[in-house]
């Protein structure tokens, strides 16, 4: 039995109606993708013009004859009772409903009809399978939170079995724990790594630390992929190695699908099928492929709920060779808030800590993972987990190559911790603004 597409069919979600209609649209030739995305765009705006007063009140009488008139739709404007979002003919009891993780500062109850997020699981499986991956047999390492109440532990756990995954908790990854995570390798026959990017990367530098590549301790291993947070270059080159395996990294938003995803080519391709995705400047106007702008989606076939024009929150590049069949998405910039604001009135984005650590530490370093945090215009902490205390020559080599990157002076405080502090689900910021 298919038990990972008969528990979906258990729960309402015709995954064998959403297959057949992906397959559908990807037989589509890319000569006529164009009329593809206009009508399905057309078409999910009009439904929620006519069956759902919460967008009609939020369109209120702006012009909706030229798509860039739309508004975009931003978590803020959602802050009200997921029951007076839903459409006409649509009750909480009837539809997919879920929470985000607020990590970008605002969590959000969100909904799906049963066909919608069908449709988002034909997606996931079906990129998946590019890699040889089945759901219903595959055994995957998820490297992922768990909440720690009894009932919800349980519950997950449970989940975790029916779903033919073993979970490794990643609120505690100290040496000591890394290592009872390889003694599961040694004896599980996994085919796959999936979870929480920094998670996996730790773990592949303890391997390194050990002089070990996973595939020789777990050989039935094949890929490994990462998501929730960026991968960097450098990070994803530590993760083959040491994992012997190739690396794929998917990006989504849990209230929308999946959204970009690691092709056989290595390619960031976008989802065309079930969403549209534009790169937007501030005024709401795309921007050229190879610009960078403001990530925007609309959910295409979500009829319980409106998702048009909705920002997520990070901003990207699209390739300039990018289609509206097959758009490739060359760079994720991360999240379109998590900005340092400087004394000098420049801002620059969170992740240019990440290069600032990898200029001053090097690939080298007995820094393990870091946190930077912004306290006030110009002073900064970071807090890290290593096996000592950073050294005089290691702050001079960091203060220098914040001065560098920041292009200004700033004062650094620096804090080694054991664990670091990891949100409820297991994500890791690695840069936070307390300003």
């Amino acid at each position: 039995m298919k038990l990972f597409d008969f528990t979906l069919r258990m729960k309402g979600f015709p995954i064998r109606e959403a297959q057949a209609h992906l397959q559908k649209i990807q037989q589509i030739p890319e000569a006529n993708y164009a009329t593809y995305l206009e009508n399905a765009k057309t078409e999910i705006l009009q439904y929620h013009l006519q069956n759902n007063s919460f967008y009609k009140d939020f369109i209120g009488g702006q012009d909706v004859s030229s798509w860039e008139n739309l508004p975009v739709l931003r978590k803020k404007d959602l802050q009200v009772p997921l029951r007076d979002r839903l459409s006409k003919d649509f009750s909480i009891k009837s539809v997919y409903t879920g929470k985000t993780s607020g990590s970008s500062g605002t969590p959000l109850h969100y909904a799906k009809d049963h066909f919608c997020h069908a449709l988002t699981w034909a997606g996931i499986i079906d990129r998946f399978g590019w890699y040889g991956i089945d759901f219903n047999t595959s055994f995957q390492a998820r490297f992922y939170g768990i909440p720690l109440e009894f009932t919800s532990y349980q519950k997950e756990r449970l989940k975790d079995r029916f779903s033919n995954r073993y979970r490794f908790p990643i609120f505690d990854l100290s040496e000591k724990k890394l290592g009872s995570f390889l003694d599961v390798f040694r004896r599980k026959e996994f085919d796959y790594i999936n979870g929480h990017t920094s998670s996996i990367v730790l773990f592949a530098r303890f391997l390194q630390k050990k002089n070990l590549i996973l595939t020789d301790v777990c050989p039935t291993l094949k890929t490994c992929i990462v998501t929730s947070e960026m991968l960097f270059p450098d990070d994803k080159a530590l993760l083959q190695k040491q994992l012997g395996v190739p690396v794929v990294n998917e990006y989504g938003a849990s209230e929308l699908d999946l959204l970009a995803f690691t092709n056989m080519q290595d390619e960031f391709q976008v989802n065309s099928e079930s969403v549209f995705v534009e790169i937007i400047d501030e005024n709401g106007s795309a921007v050229h492929n190879g610009m960078p702008g403001t990530i925007v989606v609309t959910m295409l076939y979500n009829k319980a709920h409106p998702f048009i024009r909705y920002e997520v929150g990070d901003l990207g590049i699209l390739d300039e060779k990018s289609t509206l069949k097959k758009p490739i998405l060359n760079q994720l910039l991360g999240r379109a808030n998590d900005n340092a604001t400087l004394a000098n009135g420049t801002t620059v984005p969170g992740h240019t800590f990440y290069y600032v650590a990898k200029s001053a530490m090097g690939d080298k370093s007995v820094v393990q993972e870091f946190v930077m945090e912004q306290i006030t215009l110009e002073t900064f902490t970071l807090t890290y987990v290593a096996e000592r205390d950073l050294n005089a020559t290691e702050i001079k080599a960091l203060k220098e190559s914040l001065h560098k990157y920041l292009g200004t002076q700033v004062t650094l405080k620096c804090n080694r911790v054991e664990v670091l502090d990891r949100s409820r689900r297991g994500k890791l910021k690695q840069f936070i603004s307390h300003l």
